[in-house]
């Protein structure tokens, strides 16, 4: 009988509701709850294609030791004993947890409390210590705690929302279609985007500032120092509310106009105008996100957007304040638990002795970690240096994601021993495990996440679990049974382990901490099942508390008052003659993190199939990179080599390049091992937004694109770039030499049958090579090779190892890498939610259709995620310049 389930959307932070629904044959559908109030039903491109990533291919479904099979017991027993030698022999703090806002809540919490209040030790970070921790930093300072004082609702309520270091379009889609669903209800709202490039979100701003890199703490200051100069400030609330404001505007006096405008390279015009609105505009919300927060400087620039929020009042009220969007499902529900290094559970602070009193007496435990752990990059340097000998990795690929990630490998690599748990066998991470758990992944594991603002939500499972794979809490609760704390881990669900979490939120609280979900201390199993999304605080007894934090003060330091901070925007310039480029990582679109859910959609891979810088046309010209040509970016770090982008939406002397792309899918991209280790003083947090660079052209005597039904093994060629297709794969490649035996080369990599014998021709004048292997009417391989950037229609040759090929025209066709006239090619994809090509959308145009909704209604495309709609724009502009020509 069919089962349709509702659960929470497992990507970024936003923390959509999906309705997941199992047919009779077992096959799954997902789609937008239309209930759950951060997406009233609407799904992004990732979010529409989470059926496609549900398969077992790759998945470990049981625990491995040293590559061999294991049975649990076998495998916790030297886990648990493994951590209880070192732990003996060499203190605590020799161990530690990596662990993932991929993690559920309740997952976080066993591991913070087995971290923190059994083993002693605060060694517990998580990879949200890459993406928000500045904001973290920034809250606690100016608020006393780590409140997010808004609702999504704000940015629908606001008469200005300034977007900052937030590529919204394709980094948390669904908040963007609200905000540009707003926008065009209100045309006289106005969004204003700061950031170094021009990029999709920019489609609905009213205005672009293209600061320099990590200029927005000197954009800030000087926007304070204006709001006083205007009489803007809220005099009101600040006596009443704040302290320091005068510290604080002595220090940015100090940063004039003109200082501000040779800073952020902006024009004076522009400037004036941002400042303007910001000044007389009452409803203003900021919201800002991994731009702001990856930076040596980022608490620093949380600090200086809140300084300006307080100083005028707008915060805690409807559509009005700053807001943290954190990037992963459940970085919020870490937070809550203390996930971080430098926090207790339940947002207590592990620096205050009356916090770890309560939080000890709570648990009831033998230890409590009384200073701060090591924070992820100093964590990895500590296991690099022998400090941490005994490692566990949870539900995150830091070998991809963290910088300097070369030197994070090598630390993994010669740790003395490594726990890995994850849903895949082989990610650059789990291949250095000495003991490889197999955990649940979506879809399989049940629990809480919390978004960006402050709503609890469950995630259900609704397939069985496959193998012997387990969630994450009950590895842990295994092990700390095993370690000799069976009394304090007794979970046997989750339901069990969220109400303790609730009841210590509210444990000696009453009022005097912001998290308080006291309220559900008592849930019972079915309650916990039925659990419908909610927002915190929802104190034992009060019922449903205000959504908005801070409209009438009440902040969490001692006094009750917010701080503003007083600030001197550092200087961060950061290229020099031997590295003259800013390289700026980032998401795209269709991918997540480190590839291991998305890459397994071919929709999602259809949009963007491989690596890429993107390189203003003059930059690339004085490198020498065309267009579709290779570029080699170095760091003193290390080298990675991608597919150059040439746009105008760069800026001269930047380079953007995205860090999803790792060892299983490209042969040299992970970009992170170009990033340094340098981080935020305050936050821990790495600068991935603003590092020197140098680039060149990469040399390559040939290129190649090829499609294949078996997935490609050991390409061995200088550059390579696998995806998921339709059918099979696609392989971008090129070469630093040529080969003898293509042919050769071809079976071995496509793992062609004895007896096949391929189908093409070699040009001896131009060097084009094509190369077909046909099993009967089915396409097994295609390989299309040359001196230059192979001109192959790609979504056609994709399209062909799902056609019959029995007609040999067909076959002659496809050996040419052309389309006949009756298959016209769709070109590369613009939106991934319909597969709809370039082509497809230009065609359209010259049909008639002259705006994106006219596109939509012809061919759908944009009326999903809205996600393309910005390059729906684009590409209708630009046939309206070319017939204007």
């Amino acid at each position: 009988m069919e089962k349709a389930v509702k659960t929470t959307c497992p990507y970024c932070g936003v923390g959509c509701g999906v309705v997941a629904t199992v047919a009779d044959d077992g096959a799954v559908s997902v789609k937008g709850d239309p209930d759950h109030p951060a997406n009233y039903g609407r799904l992004c491109s990732k979010g529409s294609a989470l059926a496609e990533t549900l398969d077992l291919d790759g998945r470990i479904l049981h625990p491995e030791i040293s590559g061999r099979q294991a049975s649990w017991d076998e495998a916790l027993d030297l886990v648990a004993g493994r951590f209880a030698q070192t732990i003996a022999e060499h203190g605590p703090d020799s161990v530690a947890f990596y662990v993932s806002g991929q993690l559920l809540t309740e997952d976080y919490y066993v591991a913070n409390k087995l971290m923190k209040g059994f083993i002693g030790s605060a060694n517990i970070d998580t990879n949200s210590r890459l993406c928000m921790s500045s904001s973290v930093a920034g809250h606690r300072r100016a608020f006393g705690s780590d409140t997010v004082p808004g609702t999504y609702e704000d940015l629908e309520l606001a008469d200005l929302v300034v977007l900052t270091g937030s590529n919204l379009a394709w980094c948390h889609p669904v908040l963007y279609q609200r905000l540009a669903a707003a926008k065009a209800r209100r045309p006289g709202m106005k969004v204003v985007l700061i950031d170094p490039r021009r990029t999709m979100t920019a489609d609905i701003a009213d205005l672009h500032l293209a600061i320099r890199p990590d200029t927005d703490a000197a954009l800030f200051v000087g926007l304070f120092s204006h709001l006083v100069a205007g009489n803007v400030v809220d005099q009101n609330y600040v006596a009443a509310h704040t302290t320091a404001f005068a510290e604080a505007l002595t220090a940015s006096g100090a940063v004039s106009f003109t200082e501000v405008l040779e800073r952020t390279g902006l024009p004076a015009m522009q400037l004036r105008e941002f400042y303007r609105l910001f000044a007389t505009t009452e409803k203003v919300v900021t919201c800002y996100s991994q731009g702001v927060n990856q930076s040596s400087s980022g608490t620093d620039k949380v600090n200086a957007i809140l300084n300006c929020h307080l100083a005028t009042g707008r915060i805690g009220r409807r559509g009005m304040g700053p807001f943290s969007l954190t990037g992963q499902p459940n970085a919020m529900g870490g937070r809550e638990v203390g996930g971080l290094a430098n926090m207790l559970a339940a947002h207590m602070a592990i620096e205050n002795a009356g916090d770890r009193d309560r939080v000890q007496r709570f648990w009831r435990s033998p230890a409590i970690a009384e200073k701060p752990g090591l924070k992820a990059v100093d964590l990895f340097q500590a296991v690099a240096d022998g400090r941490v000998k005994a490692l566990w990795i949870m539900a995150t690929n830091p070998v991809v994601s963290m910088p300097d990630a070369d030197a994070v490998e090598a630390a993994i690599r010669a740790c003395p021993f490594v726990v890995v748990s994850d849903v895949l066998k082989e990610t650059d991470t789990a291949r250095h495990a000495h003991v490889l758990l197999p955990s649940l992944g979506w879809g399989e594991k049940s629990g809480t996440v919390t978004n960006s603002e402050r709503r609890i939500s469950r995630q259900r499972a609704f397939l069985e679990a496959p193998g012997e794979a387990r969630s994450d809490w009950w590895q842990l609760t295994e092990v700390a049974r095993r370690l000799g704390f069976a009394e304090a881990f007794t979970y046997d669900a989750p339901a069990e382990i969220f109400r303790e979490h609730a009841a210590l939120s509210g444990f000696e609280n009453a009022g005097s901490r912001d998290f308080d979900i006291g309220a559900h201390a008592d849930l019972t199993s079915e309650d916990y099942e039925a659990l419908t999304p909610f927002q915190w605080p929802q104190p034992a007894g009060q019922g449903s508390a205000e959504s908005r934090f801070f409209a009438d003060g009440g902040f969490y330091h001692a006094d009750g008052k917010a701080r503003f901070v007083a600030l001197r925007p550092p200087e961060t310039v950061r290229t020099n003659a031997d590295y003259p480029f800013t390289l700026n990582t980032g998401r795209i679109r269709d991918q997540w993190h480190t590839m291991t859910r998305t890459g397994k959609s071919a929709r999602l891979s259809a949009h963007i199939a491989e690596p890429f810088a993107e390189l203003h046309p003059r930059d690339a010209m004085e490198i020498g990179v065309g267009n579709a040509g290779l570029v080699e970016i170095e760091s003193p770090q290390g080298k990675a080599i991608v597919r150059a982008l040439i746009t105008e939406r760069q800026a001269r002397g930047s380079i953007f390049s995205p860090m999803h792309w790792n060892d299983q899918f490209a042969a040299k991209a992970r970009i992170d091992v170009l990033v340094p280790a340098i981080t935020d003083r305050l936050s821990g947090q790495p600068a991935s937004k603003n590092v020197a660079v140098a680039a060149r052209k990469f040399k390559a005597t040939h290129y190649a694109f090829a499609v294949s039904k078996a997935k490609p093994v050991d390409p061995g060629a200088a550059y390579w770039a696998l995806a998921k297709a339709e059918a099979g794969f696609r392989l971008e490649l090129a070469f630093a030499g040529p080969l003898d035996d293509w042919a050769g080369w071809c079976r071995r990599v496509f793992a062609i049958p004895q007896g096949v014998e391929p189908l093409g021709y070699a040009d001896a004048q131009t060097g084009d090579i094509r190369l077909a292997f046909f099993d009967g009417a089915r396409l097994l391989a295609a390989f299309f090779l040359a001196r230059e950037p192979v001109a192959v229609a790609r979504n056609w040759a994709i399209a062909q190892l799902a056609a019959d090929h029995l007609d040999l025209r067909k076959r002659f066709a496809l050996v040419a890498g052309r389309p006949g006239a009756d298959k016209p090619d769709p070109g590369a994809t613009v939106c991934s939610c319909f597969g709809i090509g370039v082509n497809q959308i230009v065609a359209a145009v010259r049909g008639g259709c002259h705006s994106v909704e006219a596109v939509g209604k012809s061919l759908n495309a944009g009326t999903n995620c809205g996600s393309c709609r910005a390059e729906i724009r684009g590409i209708i502009d630009g046939c309206h310049a070319t017939a204007a020509e």
